[in-house]
């Protein structure tokens, strides 16, 4: 990669995607169709991506805990199960044909995208919060599994934690956030170590995707907690149809 146009549209696309990640999730739903229609395979692309996520949250974590939100240690419990599921999820995605791949992401994208068109918002509420006993262990069970999900593929996995940590545990919606980005940051460590050893990573592009995505991240993490742009949510729903018809037919 050494077009400039390429840097910029990779640093400005990163951005949105830390911002989207940050304040929701499905920002790899854009970060994954840019590398593909870059031309990385849908597996290196799949490990590529995963730098930008791993530098994304360390700045969004701290971002998070500059405004003195403070998610340990029930970030540390979840985030370990996660870390374990995640080696399981990389691995798959390493060992799983191209062709194959390709048809199992147009369909998670296609469901993601129903998900955020059709459903309500999640509805967090300030009830209090369910951190200890048998709603520890259940959000301990679960997050494995979360980790499954986000090793293999990462799209749309900040959904799924937010769903947990508001049906389960109750947490507010900055709290949610927060514990959400530093259990992707922890086990996002584990996802890359096996597609780095598997040699799935751009590290070229991917450290350029970086610096956007913890710009938008640490950005995000310190303004105001609402969900993202509409308009930006409208442009990330086109753009994924369009490459789930792209993966699945071409």
């Amino acid at each position: 990669m050494n077009s400039i146009v390429e840097i910029i549209v990779l640093v400005l696309v990163g951005f949105v995607a830390g911002s989207i990640n940050t304040l929701a999730g499905g920002g790899s739903l854009l970060t994954l169709p840019i590398l593909i229609f870059m031309g990385l395979p849908p597996s290196v692309a799949n490990g590529t991506n995963r730098i930008a996520i791993l530098f994304q949250n360390i700045f969004t974590t701290a971002g998070f805990k500059s405004k003195g939100v403070i998610t340990f240690p029930f970030s540390i419990y979840v985030g370990i199960s996660a870390l374990l599921g995640s080696i399981v999820g990389a691995q798959i995605a390493v060992d799983i044909k191209g062709e194959t791949f390709n048809k199992i992401l147009a369909i998670i994208m296609v469901v993601v995208v129903l998900y955020m068109v059709f459903s309500s918002k999640i509805n967090i509420s300030s009830t209090i919060e369910r951190t200890k006993g048998k709603h520890l262990w259940l959000s301990i069970f679960l997050f494995f599994f979360v980790g499954v999900y986000g090793g293999f593929i990462q799209a749309g996995v900040g959904f799924i934690m937010l769903l947990v940590l508001s049906s389960v545990n109750n947490f507010s919606l900055v709290k949610s956030n927060a514990i959400k980005v530093t259990v992707a940051l922890i086990y996002t460590i584990a996802a890359v170590a096996v597609f780095a050893y598997n040699d799935k990573i751009n590290w070229q592009m991917g450290l350029t995707l970086a610096i956007g995505n913890a710009g938008g991240g640490w950005f995000a993490s310190r303004w105001s907690v609402k969900k993202g742009d509409g308009l930006i949510r409208k442009f990330l729903i086109v753009m994924v149809v369009i490459m789930a018809i792209k993966l699945w037919f071409f």
